[in-house]
C-alpha cells in the first residue's frame, strides 16, 4: 500500500479539526546530546488518537447507529471527542484497567461509556459484538487504514515544523502511531519501536516471524498494552526491519519524572516511555545522530488539576 498520499489526504482532511502541537528541542535528562521533542500530550482530548478518529469520521460514511470503539482509554477519548465535534454518536467499550482519569474523560463527552471486566482484548470483543447488533460503525484504535493515515498526519506536521532528526523514537502499543511514522518516512528516517518489558507485542511478533498473543501488565498498560500487534504494523515493521527495544517500568517512571522537573512537562507513563529508551540506554545515538521522540499522550492519572469535565467543556465552548 502506497500510504503517503493516503497521509497527505488525511492531513488535509483534518487539519481544521486537530492542534498543531508544538515541538521543542532541548539538551537535558542527563543525556549530552540535544534531543527534539513533539509534544502531542497537548492534542485534543490527550493523545494522538484524535488524528485517526477525525480522520475516520471525515473519509467514511458513519451509519444512523453512529461509531464504536474499543480502547484502553486513549483511543476511547479521541472517538468519543471526535464524534461530538461532527454530531455522532458514540458508545465506547474499556476495560477496568483504563482508570478513573481516561474513564472519566470519556463520560465527559456524553458518549455511551460501558467498562468491561478484563483488559483491552475484552474490550475490543464486546465492540465487535455491539458492531454486529447495532450497525454502528467500528473505528478500530490501531489495524485499520484510516486510523493508520490519520496518525501517520502526525508525522508530516513535524516535517513541516522542521524536523531534523535521523532517527524518531516512538511508544508502541498495537501500532497505529509508528505504522504512520513507517508509512510516511519510508525509510527517510531512522525509526525505533520502544515497547514496555511487560507488553511487548511488536518485538514479540518480530521474533517469532508473525503476530503473536503475549501478556499485557505494568504502569503503561492502559495505553501501551495491545495483547497483539496489528497486522499493518508488523508487514510495515518487517518490512523496513524497524529496530524494537524495551524498557522497565523503573525506566519510564524515571522518564515522566524526568520531563517534569527538567521542563514541567506532564505525560502518562506511555507519554514517557519512548524518552525512558534513551535515558536507561535501551536506545544508544551514535556520535552525532540527531534524535527526536514523540511524547504521545497526556492523560495521567490521578488527575493533578481539574475535574476532566471542566477541561472537554471548555474545548467544546
Amino acid at each position: 500500500m502506497d500510504w503517503k498520499p493516503l497521509i497527505s489526504g488525511a492531513h488535509s482532511r483534518i487539519s481544521p479539526y486537530v492542534v498543531q502541537t508544538p515541538v521543542l528541542d532541548v539538551q537535558s535528562f542527563g543525556l549530552g546530546c540535544p534531543v527534539a521533542l513533539k509534544l502531542e500530550q497537548m492534542q485534543h482530548a490527550g493523545s494522538f488518537k484524535a488524528r485517526g478518529a477525525f480522520n475516520t469520521l471525515l473519509s467514511e460514511p458513519v451509519p444512523e447507529a453512529g461509531v464504536v470503539a474499543a480502547s484502553g482509554g486513549n483511543h476511547g477519548a479521541a472517538v468519543a471527542f471526535a464524534a461530538r465535534a461532527l454530531g455522532y454518536p458514540a458508545k465506547i467499550f474499556v476495560p477496568e484497567i483504563a482508570g478513573d482519569t481516561k474513564i472519566n474523560l470519556i463520560r465527559t463527552t456524553g458518549a455511551d461509556l460501558e467498562v468491561v471486566h478484563g483488559a483491552y482484548a475484552n474490550a475490543l470483543e464486546a465492540a465487535q459484538s455491539w458492531e454486529r447488533q447495532s450497525g454502528a460503525m467500528q473505528i478500530h484504535a490501531y489495524d485499520a487504514p484510516a486510523t493508520v493515515a490519520g496518525q501517520g498526519t502526525l508525522f508530516a506536521e513535524w516535517e513541516q515544523q522542521g524536523l531534523e532528526a535521523d532517527t524518531v523514537l516512538i511508544a508502541v502499543g498495537g501500532g497505529g502511531l509508528i505504522s504512520g511514522a513507517l508509512g510516511w518516512f519510508q525509510g527517510r528516517r531512522k525509526v525505533v519501536a520502544v515497547e514496555p518489558a511487560t507488553s511487548c507485542a511488536l518485538k514479540s511478533a518480530l521474533l517469532a516471524n508473525a503476530p503473536v498473543d503475549v501478556e499485557v501488565s505494568g504502569i503503561a498498560a492502559n495505553a501501551l498494552g495491545a495483547k497483539r500487534i496489528g497486522n499493518i504494523c508488523f508487514e510495515l515493521a518487517q518490512d523496513q526491519r524497524t529496530p524494537s527495544v524495551v524498557v522497565p517500568d523503573a525506566a519510564i517512571e524515571a522518564a515522566q519524572h524526568a520531563l517534569w522537573r527538567d521542563h514541567r512537562l506532564l505525560v502518562e507513563p506511555a507519554g514517557a516511555t519512548a524518552l525512558a529508551a534513551l535515558m536507561c540506554g535501551a536506545y544508544l545515538p551514535e556520535r552525532g545522530e540527531k534524535v527526536a521522540v514523540l511524547l504521545c499522550g497526556g492523560n495521567i492519572a490521578p488527575d493533578p488539576l481539574s475535574d476532566p469535565a471542566t477541561q472537554l467543556e471548555a474545548a467544546f465552548a
